[in-house]
């Protein structure tokens, strides 16, 4: 979240970039509120003040043998009005705090202003999408004919947007997900992680899952959350605690299943893999310096990069404009995978730096060396890769005539030897 001093002194900055951002925050609202904080909080500290004044003459007429009732009896309700203030103050913050929680990040200025995803500028390509000498088929009817994924039983046991893998479908899922750990821990410096797949309202709060995205979180009974991303419990590792400059940068990654309810995407793929409720991603997250956290950007969007370049896909970078960009970020690059049935490059990665917007929510900071003043680490995020868009797109780009589709080289070891799903 951004500093609440911030938010007083840049009003008509921040309703700029709100506007920039495709965002409806009502900030004249904020300023009548923080209004109201400030004159409350005076009165409570006049009041106070008068406080201690009579306090101070009430001891002197008992001193004195003279009668104080009178003070006594004022001071009462300078009491009982001050707590009446405290209760309506605490109501005030309350509201205010929740404003500092849904305002989104300040984007980058290298952040390209912009009202959709129309507006997003490429940065590069990589590799030539294959041309096929037959109709290539969508991912979703190869996995029904080889009986790798059965989406009428999903719905079966979730309803829609679920799906089983099964057989060679669920080892190719696997090996997807062992490969990318293996490259990521192995080649690029992450440490590998198993969190938890549930957990508590403040820690969504922390990487601003929360109350932002709600409708779009599965919640327990007993308020809990099933993890949309492990960026959720990678980043708040450290939450809460002060870290030393010399054990910056982290590197962290981690498999998970991810639960998202998509409650806008309404009509949107609603057959195969792009679009599930629970899927898997490799997630990478770094903590760093506010000094190197854009350079660790770079490398982090390279380090998705070696996935797809390992398994031939071709795919572009994109850098999101300031109405296409998450919540969180400042700044974001999304790596868009060729998908030939749909003719056209999906998201399958996407990597942000969030600067110290998530850092601010969950109270995680760093001390730089030689200062006494601690000050909050830059985090970022990004897939490294969703699992099944990686494999649907294997499935299209890898496909042969007879429906088969190739194993990609780099993954045929995982594989136990095996190079072609057929039937």
């Amino acid at each position: 979240m951004l500093d609440l001093k911030f938010i007083r002194d840049n009003i008509e900055f921040l309703g700029e970039m709100l506007k920039n951002r495709n965002a409806n925050v009502d900030l004249n609202e904020f300023v009548q509120l923080d209004g109201e904080r400030r004159e409350i909080l005076t009165e409570v500290e006049s009041l106070k003040n008068k406080r201690n004044v009579e306090s101070a003459e009430v001891a002197r007429r008992k001193k004195a043998g003279e009668d104080a009732s009178e003070i006594i009896a004022e001071m009462g309700k300078v009491s009982a009005r001050i707590k009446e203030l405290d209760v309506k103050l605490a109501e005030v913050e309350e509201k205010l705090t929740y404003f500092q929680m849904i305002i989104p990040n300040v984007y980058d200025k290298s952040t390209p202003i912009g009202q959709s995803e129309d507006d997003n500028v490429e940065v590069r390509r990589w590799g030539t999408p294959r041309e096929f000498t037959f109709e290539p088929k969508p991912h979703f009817e190869i996995g029904e004919n080889l009986e790798i994924l059965d989406f009428e039983r999903g719905a079966k046991l979730g309803g829609s947007r679920f799906v089983v893998y099964r057989g060679e479908g669920a080892r190719l899922e696997r090996a997807l997900i062992n490969f990318m750990l293996d490259t990521h821990t192995r080649e690029h410096g992450y440490t590998e992680h198993i969190t938890p797949f549930i957990v508590n309202r403040e820690i969504c709060e922390g990487t601003g899952q929360l109350p932002k995205f709600e409708e779009d979180m599965y919640k327990t009974t007993d308020d809990m959350f099933l993890i949309s991303t492990s960026e959720i419990t990678l980043t708040n590792l450290h939450r809460k605690e002060i870290l030393d400059e010399k054990d910056l940068p982290k590197y962290y990654t981690a498999y998970s299943p991810c639960f998202r309810r998509e409650a806008g995407s309404y009509g949107r793929d609603l057959k195969g893999l792009v679009r599930l409720h629970q899927f898997n991603k490799v997630e990478m997250v770094k903590l760093a310096t506010p000094e190197t956290s854009y350079d660790e950007l770079e490398k982090m969007v390279q380090n998705a990069e070696t996935i797809l370049q390992r398994l031939g896909l071709p795919y572009r970078v994109i850098q999101l404009c300031s109405g296409d960009i998450g919540f969180s970020a400042a700044k974001t690059y999304d790596l868009e995978v060729w998908v030939p049935s749909q003719n056209k490059y999906r998201e399958i990665s996407s990597c942000s730096n969030c600067e110290g917007f998530q850092a601010r929510r969950m109270g995680l900071k760093y001390r730089p060396e030689g200062s006494s003043k601690s000050e909050f680490v830059h985090t970022l995020n990004g897939s490294g890769l969703a699992v099944g868009r990686t494999l649907l797109a294997i499935m299209e780009n890898y496909q042969q005539e007879d429906g088969s589709f190739l194993i990609p080289e780099v993954l045929v070891p995982y594989m136990g030897g095996l190079n072609v799903i057929k039937k």
